[in-house]
């Protein structure tokens, strides 16, 4: 597949990732693998006296997720992953939801060394449940090539 250069895309270009179902398996891989077994995540019957009324995925499992869902867009030509500015978790993700991302170039920067340069993105992770309220949210700053002068 061929990647997109600093040259190649404009701010307001935007795309749209595939989908992903949140499991059972990864809320538990998950649990295990960051530590994290706060109730609202791993005890069905806690999570019954809660506000959700059952478990809910953990934010941070829903954006690695959708760190994977980049890959499913159109490739950049990715030196790094720079950061998340203003990320924001606005919603619940529940087991069996399909979330899927969308991002919006809304800033070119450049950056010290003239071979490379910065990609800001608005994106935005959705539910199948709602594709016009965001549950997370914010910006992620991607470090890409330019293309070699000739």
């Amino acid at each position: 597949m061929p990647k997109l250069f600093y040259e190649d895309l404009n701010e307001g270009d935007e795309h749209k990732s595939s989908g992903r179902t949140i499991t059972e398996a990864d809320i538990v891989n998950f649990a295990g693998l960051s530590a994290d077994y706060n109730n609202m995540h791993i005890d069905e019957e806690f999570a019954k006296k809660t506000v959700f009324k059952t478990r809910v995925a953990h934010g941070m499992l829903v954006t690695s997720i959708a760190t994977g869902l980049w890959f499913t867009m159109p490739r950049l030509a990715t030196v790094a992953f720079m950061g998340l500015e203003d990320w924001r978790f606005s919603g619940a993700v529940f087991p069996g939801d399909t979330i899927h991302i969308t991002r919006k170039l809304v800033e070119k920067r450049e950056h010290k060394r003239p071979n490379m340069g910065f990609f800001i993105f608005e994106v935005n992770v959705f539910t199948h449940k709602d594709a016009e309220k965001p549950v997370q949210k914010g910006k992620w700053v991607i470090l890409v090539q330019r293309k070699e002068e000739a």
